[in-house]
């Protein structure tokens, strides 16, 4: 009678091991072309949230102001950038850019007329670090464009009459421009 192998191999095949690898391979690459993404939607809802504070102090503003809006009669960065310091960044408050953590810089303030929203001044500077674009809307992540006499039509300000009235535009990074507007 033939004597039987009683000692039984155990253990796995080196196919069953690179089939283990080959998945978990998979499973971090999806992982990691996922994440960037994940990442970059955060901030731009943190951008968006930022906006909406934004358009909420503005109110606050025209309420303390009779109605007038930061440079009503002489739009100009340097009123906004004030702003934002009292009524944005109140104690502990920042206000931010999620991808930079440098402050939100008014980069242009526009004045609409009927027909079209044209810049009536252009920044060549985000604390050193613009573009000098004269496109009307930001360029750079943490630039924020304000216009008077607007509100938004999708992403784009246009006309509206009124010059208490307000649309700021600021650029997403998955894409697009957001609009707001009080």
């Amino acid at each position: 009678m033939a004597k039987q192998n009683t000692k039984s191999k155990k253990g796995f095949t080196i196919i069953e091991v690179v089939l283990v690898l080959a998945i978990a391979g998979l499973i971090f690459l999806m992982v990691f072309i996922a994440l960037p993404a994940l990442q970059r939607s955060q901030r731009d809802t943190q951008r968006r949230d930022d906006m909406s504070r934004f358009m909420s102090q503005l109110s606050q503003y025209q309420a303390n102001n009779a109605g007038k809006v930061p440079g009503n009669n002489s739009p100009s960065e340097a009123d906004y950038q004030d702003f934002i310091g009292k009524y944005l960044k109140v104690g502990t408050d920042s206000f931010a850019d999620p991808s930079t953590g440098a402050d939100y810089h008014v980069i242009k303030v526009t004045q609409c007329t009927s027909g079209s929203c044209n810049s009536t001044t252009n920044s060549n500077t985000n604390n050193g670090t613009g573009t000098g674009d004269s496109n009307a809307k930001g360029d750079s992540m943490g630039e924020i464009s304000v216009y008077t006499n607007a509100r938004c039509d999708g992403e784009n300000p246009s006309y509206v009459q009124g010059d208490r009235k307000i649309a700021i535009t600021i650029k997403l990074e998955g894409a697009g421009v957001y609009c707001g507007n009080n």
